[in-house]
Formats: C-alpha cells, sequence, structure tokens
C-alpha cells in the first residue's frame, strides 16, 4: 500500500526499504477541455543539484534534448506530446547508488510547452501526480496527488529526492511558477 503525502510532507524513501536502489518516478495528468486549438505538451525535466541548490553541469539538467545525466543515474524515458492513455504520462528512472556524490537533491518539475504562445497553464490540467515505485518490487511506494491548486502557472517543481545523511528522503512540493521552463532554469542556475 503506498503513503500518499500531501504538499509540503516529507518522508523517508530508503530507510524502512533495505537495499532500494532502482527506481521509477512516474508522472501523469488530464488536461480539462480545452478550445484553444492546441494539444497540451507537458514535459517532465529534471534538476540534479548540488549543496547549493544550484546545477553544477549541463549534464545534471535532465530533459527530451538531454535524457540521462553523465553518470547514467538519472534517465528520462521519453517525451509524450499528448498526455493521452491511462496511467504514466512521462517517467524517470533513478538508480540511487549512482548518482554522484555531488548531487544532494533531484528536483521533479513539470512544465506545458509554448504555454504562452498557447494560452496555457496550469488551471485547466487535472488529475496530476507523481509515484515512486521499487522497479525490483515492481510495488509503488509513495504517490503525490498535486490537487488543483494552480490558475496562471506554467511550470511545477512536484517533488524532490534528497539526501539526508546516507539516506534518500522525498518531499511533495507543489511549488508553481510562471514563466514556464526557462523561470525553472533561472531558478536552479542554468543560464537560458
Amino acid at each position: 500500500m503506498p503513503i500518499n503525502l500531501s504538499k509540503g510532507q516529507k518522508v523517508d524513501l530508503t530507510k524502512g526499504n533495505a537495499g532500494l536502489d532502482k527506481i521509477l518516478a512516474g508522472l501523469g495528468w488530464d488536461t480539462n477541455k480545452y478550445d484553444g486549438g492546441h494539444e497540451f505538451d507537458l514535459d517532465v525535466s529534471v534538476f540534479m543539484t548540488g549543496e547549493s541548490g544550484k546545477v553544477e553541469s549541463d549534464s545534471n539538467f535532465i530533459f527530451y534534448n538531454n535524457p540521462q545525466d553523465a553518470a547514467a543515474s538519472v534517465i528520462y524515458a521519453g517525451d509524450n506530446r499528448t498526455g493521452e492513455g491511462e496511467g504514466d504520462d512521462e517517467s524517470v528512472t533513478i538508480t540511487l547508488s549512482k548518482v554522484p556524490s555531488s548531487v544532494q537533491k533531484i528536483s521533479f518539475t513539470v512544465t506545458i510547452h509554448d504555454a504562452e504562445a498557447r494560452s496555457q497553464n496550469f488551471g485547466q490540467v487535472s488529475n496530476a501526480y507523481i509515484r515512486i515505485v521499487d522497479t525490483a518490487k515492481n510495488e509503488e511506494l509513495l504517490r503525490f496527488d498535486l490537487g488543483e491548486d494552480y490558475s496562471i502557472e506554467t511550470a511545477i517543481v512536484v517533488a524532490e529526492l534528497y539526501r539526508h545523511g546516507a539516506e534518500w528522503k522525498f518531499a511533495a512540493v507543489g511549488s508553481g511558477f510562471q514563466g514556464g521552463l526557462e523561470a525553472l532554469c533561472r531558478n536552479f542556475g542554468l543560464s537560458v
């Protein structure tokens, strides 16, 4: 039975899950009825940050044009351009033992592609979630449903994995941004 989290909640991921190493972060969403004439293309991006809270190398920014970091510890499964169908729309696989020691936090974000040009925002998105699955057991460990708290945002920091000593913890963040991927990149120390 997975643990269902609320915004702001933090939980131990590896403590109590002995041997947990390879996990899948599955993200999903639905779009509300919308007659703007454009498809909704939501994209998952991952920012692997150091002690400073900033990305230390471009290879630590994982997205559709850079599907894995240099250590192959975080691997993006690919871009779903419509969000159609049941289950996860996009996913990322993380091998915790491969994450470079300089990386303190792994942030999972979702943005709307061309949101401004298409007049789209997260107020038009529903049923958004992230779930963490132990791939060895094919068992869902955690789930965070984002709720409907967003109206004008075009980017969301959904959740974070972060180091706590020798363990990994999970934080349900749910923090919205205006300005899409560009704003997120600046927030995590990348020049756009």
